[in-house]
């Protein structure tokens, strides 16, 4: 495990990603009984329209997300609602939800040389995304770590994306 610890040691944990099985409920639960303000309503996100790969190709899938910053982290809740994504997989083994990755940011410059290592260390790529304020991988590292690692290139936009996100 310590290469994998040497490779993400100098980034910043940026977000906690849930997989829950009711959004709304969660939202309610994190507000309420733990004074986890801010989560503005839940998006429609669809895979394909963010050309999200699964284990390399673009799939249908769709789900209810939103995300908070609280206590320097990101929240970000997910609902599976139809297709094949790591969030179903997730969600079919786990179905009272819970931890599904933990996702660490850094300048999208670094990233290439961040996913380059963590692919030699023999961790596969579930998930893709390249999103104008972010490139983000997810990492199947459920037998290291238990649960996915993401790994964000920030982008210049994406920074004053993130600022605003904080507010």
């Amino acid at each position: 495990m310590n290469a994998i610890n040497d490779t993400i040691a100098g980034l910043e944990l940026a977000q906690i990603g849930w997989v829950v099985p009711d959004i709304h409920a969660a939202v309610k639960f994190l507000s309420g009984a733990l004074g986890i303000a801010g989560f503005p309503e839940p998006e429609h996100v669809r895979a394909q329209d963010l050309a999200m790969t699964y284990y390399g190709k673009v799939v249908a899938a769709e789900w209810l997300t939103t995300q908070t910053y609280n206590g320097g982290t990101f929240i970000e809740l997910v609902q599976p609602l139809s297709g094949q994504s790591m969030f179903h997989d997730y969600l079919a083994q786990y179905p009272a939800g819970g931890t599904q990755h933990l996702a660490f940011r850094l300048p999208v410059s670094d990233f290439g040389r961040v996913t380059d290592e963590l692919r030699e260390q023999g961790y596969a790529i579930i998930s893709e995304v390249d999103h104008p304020i972010a490139r983000m991988a997810f990492f199947d590292t459920y037998k290291t770590l238990g649960m996915v690692t993401e790994i964000m290139g920030i982008t210049p936009e994406g920074w004053t994306a993130v600022e605003q996100m904080k507010k």
